[in-house]
């Protein structure tokens, strides 16, 4: 499965930003995702499972639990193809922190300190 199929369905997406913060049990995303999207536990397990089989996410198993972390290999896959279009913003955001710069460099000289 392509990383964009994998990415393009907004439960794994959220799954992933969970993960993010940390790592996390199977029973606690589990609760956040059902909350969320009103799905049951085994379609929560179903998107679990397409995170772990292309390496989204990673499991480890602590007693009963089962802990999942993000698998950074597909999301750095997903990076290097995002590089070719990062030229669309990133000259607005560099041009954005020269913006900045100069407008705290006034303030400093209209307070009378020294640039």
């Amino acid at each position: 499965m392509h990383a964009f199929d994998v990415l393009g369905d907004p439960v794994r997406r959220r799954i992933l930003e969970l993960l993010a913060d940390g790592e996390r049990a199977a029973g606690a995303v589990t609760e956040v995702i059902r909350a969320e999207f009103g799905i049951s536990q085994p379609a929560v397990s179903q998107h679990l499972k397409v995170l772990r089989d292309n390496g989204f996410a990673v499991v480890r198993a602590d007693g009963t639990r089962r802990l999942y972390a993000v698998g950074p290999d597909p999301l750095r896959d997903v990076d290097d193809w995002l590089g070719r279009f990062r030229r669309y913003w990133t000259p607005p955001l560099d041009a954005l922190a020269t913006e900045i710069a100069r407008g705290k460099r006034e303030r400093r000289l209209d307070r009378g300190e020294s640039p």
